[in-house]
């Protein structure tokens, strides 16, 4: 069976189900950014990168596809329970739970479950990275950082843990670095995904440089934010409100009145579709 086949063969047997499942978990409105379609998009991001890589061995594709729809599907979905970095451990023990659902033996998925609970360790140690399931899932969830989509679920993700605005900036440009080397460590040498990837990740970079020049002159709590702070501010409004993305756009003239704001959420708004 060659790849594009496996791709399908895949998706048929388990998308549908994994979907259903997550969707029956997962609460979106506590955490939209690590929601079905950032799952989609790794997914996608995974398929992307295994049309570039080189199999030697061809007869351990099928298995690589299944495995790796099943660690894409469900390696955030912990974060229903706990958003923290431990979520990994929790993702595993729900795979678990979709594995019995549907019958299939648990002692089968052994490197899915290992992938799905040590996928979020970005500082890149104690992983078998050599490991393609790993490997591919790690990346995969690492592209879904950079971009414009990246900005928002950092941020989002960092403000649900208590960060304070005011000290995000610095740390998620360096998180984001460590995961962007770490791409170009394993992929660097393919450079049909490096270029494309490169560029959302000095988008990311870019953003929080201009942020944190903006911090000291900035006050949060501003009825009127403006500017790369105002759209961090706007996040904020957003999660204590319980404001959905969609509403943004559907009152863009009550939220989107800064030409940054405006500007971000217009790119942000392209770069939400399915990749």
């Amino acid at each position: 069976m060659d790849l594009f086949d496996s791709i399908k063969s895949a998706e048929d047997t388990y998308r549908l189900n994994l979907e259903e499942f997550f969707n029956s978990v997962y609460n979106e409105r506590s955490l939209p950014s690590h929601g079905i379609d950032h799952h989609r998009r790794v997914w996608s991001y995974s398929k992307e990168i295994l049309n570039l890589l080189p199999f030697i061995e061809t007869s351990n594709i099928p298995k690589l596809t299944n495995d790796l729809i099943l660690a894409c599907y469900m390696h955030d979905i912990g974060m229903s329970e706990d958003p923290g970095i431990k979520h990994g451990k929790h993702s595993r023990n729900l795979c678990v739970k979709f594995l019995q659902e549907h019958n299939l033996p648990v002692s089968n998925f052994g490197d899915v479950l290992e992938a799905i609970e040590n996928h979020d360790n970005k500082e890149y140690s104690g992983n078998d990275i050599s490991d393609d399931l790993l490997a591919i899932l790690s990346v995969s969830d690492d592209l879904d950082a950079f971009g414009y989509i990246g900005i928002y679920r950092y941020s989002e993700i960092y403000l649900t843990r208590g960060i304070e605005p005011e000290k995000i900036g610095h740390l998620i440009r360096d998180n984001a670095e460590k995961r962007f080397q770490n791409f170009i460590k394993k992929f660097g040498t393919i450079n049909k995904i490096t270029d494309k990837h490169s560029v959302r990740y000095y988008t990311i970079d870019r953003f929080f440089r201009k942020y944190n020049e903006q911090l000291p002159s900035y006050s949060f709590g501003s009825s009127h934010p403006f500017g790369y702070c105002g759209v961090i501010e706007l996040f904020c409004h957003m999660m204590d409100r319980r404001i959905e993305l969609k509403e943004i756009y559907l009152e863009s003239e009550k939220y989107l009145v800064d030409p940054t704001i405006r500007w971000y959420f217009n790119e942000l708004e392209k770069e939400m579709v399915i990749v």
